[in-house]
């Protein structure tokens, strides 16, 4: 088929289902997401199949996987759906009428602390846009990243492979620590046996996400024997209702539990965490550009995540002088921090 005939035939909704079928990997949450039929999706990418002259999809019992030919098309698919996304945002800012739509993703141990003052800073500037924030585990942002389901997210470094075709920008690092709640055993000071942390649950990230690495190595590092038992669980609501209720033990990144630090509703366990550190950082994709709207709320986590180095640098700099908290808050540091990027990435 001569392409000017197929360039013609091609439709947004082609592009939209397409889209959403590598994205969920399969036409039943794919209809779901485009709140539409399943036989409705499925005519749909095969008349994009016939358009293109190709196999999209190779669907079996474990659902549609791209083929070769579909990896090729779907950057350009995106970069299609994403460009026509940008136009309609430069004209709803413009007219001042219909509300700009942005969907990101954010890591959940990350968004409680860095989404409400980004979004202070972003309603300033785009008081009708309407913001669709997904949260999940850093894969599951990866990969509706790569199938522009959301235009940029603020998760960590991943391995090489799955980095493929993103880019990463380092905002700042955050250690994970061990946390229980004000008035627990474990809070008074150092275990006086690494065995005393079994006597309680334990709840940690789930396998296979970079806290859950850096969690074990903590466990390594303070002899802790294997546990037999402990709950999974990147809830951050999860967590703190179960070290506040149930007297658990929970890792977690030092960031997502600000609010309950600093008003004294879970504490540390005086134990060392140094080297838990992970960066956390902007996740783009390489072939798209921001919408002017995401270009915005790019900026303000930017500039949130530059007031956060500036907090960090100062309270590392006066906790070595001796000060105590409260002096520490009333004398707040101006001063800008900045951050080298990892060179090794890790799983």
């Amino acid at each position: 088929m001569q392409r000017s005939l197929a360039d013609s035939r091609v439709k947004f909704r082609h592009l939209q289902c397409f889209l959403a079928v590598a994205q969920f990997g399969g036409v039943q949450k794919a209809a779901e997401s485009l709140s539409i039929t399943q036989p409705a999706v499925s005519k749909t990418v095969a008349e994009l199949e016939e358009i293109l002259g190709v196999r999209l999809f190779e669907r079996g019992r474990h659902g549609a996987v791209p083929t070769r030919e579909g990896q090729l098309f779907m950057p350009h698919a995106s970069a299609c759906v994403s460009a026509l996304r940008q136009g309609v945002d430069l004209l709803a800012r413009a007219e001042g009428e219909a509300a700009a739509t942005l969907d990101i993703g954010v890591l959940p141990t990350v968004a409680t602390s860095l989404v409400p003052p980004v979004m202070r800073q972003f309603a300033e500037q785009w008081p009708n846009a309407i913001v669709r924030l997904k949260t999940g585990s850093n894969t599951e942002l990866l990969e509706q990243l790569k199938a522009g389901a959301i235009e940029f997210a603020v998760g960590r470094l991943a391995d090489p492979e799955r980095m493929v075709g993103l880019t990463f920008e380092q905002l700042y690092s955050e250690p994970l620590i061990a946390v229980v709640r004000t008035g627990h055993v474990l809070a008074s000071g150092a275990l006086s046996s690494a065995t005393r942390l079994l006597e309680f649950p334990v709840v940690v990230p789930p396998y296979g996400t970079l806290i859950r690495q850096s969690a074990e190595s903590l466990l390594r590092a303070w002899a802790v024997p294997p546990l037999s038992s402990f709950v999974e669980v990147l809830s951050v609501s999860v967590g703190r209702a179960l070290a506040l209720e149930n007297d658990a033990v929970w890792f977690v990144p030092r960031s997502a539990i600000e609010f309950e630090l600093a008003h004294g509703l879970l504490v540390p366990i005086p134990l060392p965490v140094a080297g838990t550190e992970e960066p956390v950082g902007l996740i783009l994709r390489s072939d798209t550009q921001p919408t002017p709207v995401g270009r915005t709320l790019i900026d303000a986590v930017r500039k949130v995540a530059r007031e956060r180095l500036a907090r960090d640098v100062q309270a590392r700099g006066e906790e070595g002088q001796g000060r105590p908290p409260a002096q520490r808050r009333a004398k707040p540091q101006a001063s800008k921090a900045a951050v080298t990027s990892r060179k090794k990435a890790r799983l």
